[in-house]
């Protein structure tokens, strides 16, 4: 299943990137009470945005611009709303997203085809291992591409390990959508309990939340510590409520694919001008076919790095590759620039760590400072010397580590109030 325009030449999909934009910014110009006062308060002229190029000359949309004015980016009257998502709040208050009865089938047709990237296909059953409720788009999304795929799904929901396997032995999916941190925790319960994993009907994971792979496309710590143990294929997917559209990756694992007829895609640097190929920057996007809360030029946050290379697939269409970090979430430690992710990497290689949390905070000098606190089997002064020295081998310098109980961390990264795990503590002024 995969749509035509995916296998069309990239002037194909350039062409008809540029009609949709058009029909676009038409749209936004009439309906959007956001867009026609930015569009009148800075006299733009959308009749002269003709190419992607000609979206340099268009003002970028922020996650502030949602938040201070978030009924204003709505087109259509509330009767025509059938669904109110929300955004997760994971940097900031969250947003809350409208959605049309053609939203919903837009959103079913992105999902269908990204789970089809993935190789699912009619007559799989799949385990939905995340909340469908809490006004979680992403949870009923992947339900409704899974309906219209024609394929089986049971919805067990987040967590609880020994309900999984249960679900696991009697239905038998052959796939399960999930956080890849909780398949250690689905292994571990299996080994506990004399459950022969690898002969169980799963044939692989579409991993959410969390990132599997390095820059360069390897297998990172943590999918290496699953697919060590459980012979699967792990397929990541990126993905926002803002944008209503999935980046999913296909067998070849090279990143997660766009989908053209859904979303424009830019990366962009500080001065919100596109990068050079294979240079990394913001992730942009501008939304194809959303009728109540279209985005133009919307700042992810994310920085990525895009790949343009044809993919052994078929598909034409450029990748994403694996985030870097959040552009928020970027620390200054000593002369180097770190991430969440590569900290939150080198801790997954470690048995004995069984939580962690990392805080920073603006030291006396003005500059950032990091604390991670470690919840871990074996809390001795030689277990702490040896993270150090791998953060120290990894990446070139070592922030303060302290040890914690799980009492003290699971309450505060398992925060019932959040869809996701919050292992990332931002105190700076």
């Amino acid at each position: 299943m995969i749509p035509l325009i995916e296998k069309d030449s990239l002037e194909q999909i350039k062409n008809f990137q540029e009609q949709k934009l058009a029909e676009l910014l038409q749209y936004i110009s009439q309906n959007s009470p956001f867009y026609k006062r930015l569009f009148a308060g800075q006299n733009i002229d959308i009749s002269k945005v003709k190419t992607l190029e000609d979206l340099q000359h268009l003002p970028v949309t922020t996650k502030e611009d949602l938040q201070e004015y978030n009924d204003d980016f709505l087109c259509v009257p509330q009767n025509k709303i059938i669904d109110y998502a929300s955004t997760s709040g994971t940097l900031g208050d969250p947003v809350t997203f409208g959605l049309t009865d053609s939203d919903l089938d837009r959103l079913a047709y992105n999902e269908a085809i990204s789970f089809a990237c993935a190789g699912i296909a009619e007559g799989d059953v799949v385990q939905l291992m995340t909340t469908i409720d809490r006004k979680f788009m992403a949870g009923l999304a992947y339900f409704l591409g899974l309906r219209k795929l024609k394929v089986g799904v049971i919805r067990v929901g987040a967590g609880i390990p020994e309900l999984q396997w249960d679900s696991i032995l009697k239905y038998k999916p052959s796939y399960l959508i999930t956080v890849p941190s909780f398949l250690l925790k689905l292994i571990e319960y299996a080994e506990a309990h004399g459950i022969d994993y690898n002969n169980s009907s799963i044939k692989g994971a579409i991993c959410i939340g969390e990132s599997l792979r390095n820059q360069d496309f390897s297998m990172n710590i943590l999918s290496n510590k699953i697919t060590e143990k459980w012979n699967i294929k792990l397929f990541s997917t990126y993905a926002s409520t803002e944008m209503s559209t999935a980046f999913t990756e296909c067998e070849h694992g090279v990143g997660g694919h766009h989908h053209p007829e859904l979303i424009i895609v830019e990366v962009l640097d500080e001065n919100n001008i596109p990068v050079k190929d294979g240079e990394i920057g913001e992730l942009t996007f501008t939304t194809l076919g959303i009728e109540a809360m279209p985005l133009l030029r919307f700042k992810t946050g994310d920085i990525v790095q895009l790949h343009n290379s044809p993919c052994a697939c078929g598909r034409n269409t450029l990748r994403v590759g694996p985030v870097v970090g959040r552009k928020k979430q970027m620390i200054k430690y000593k002369g180097t620039t770190l991430y969440p992710p590569a900290m939150n990497d080198v801790l997954s290689g470690f048995d004995n760590i069984e939580n962690h949390i990392i805080e920073i905070s603006t030291n006396d000098l003005g500059t950032d400072e990091i604390v991670i606190k470690i919840a871990a089997k074996n809390q001795s002064s030689e277990f702490l010397q040896e993270i150090k020295d791998h953060f120290r081998a990894k990446l070139r310098v070592t922030p303060k580590i302290e040890f914690a109980s799980k009492e003290t961390l699971n309450p505060l990264v398992f925060n019932p109030m959040s869809r996701k795990p919050i292992r990332f503590f931002d105190y700076r002024v």
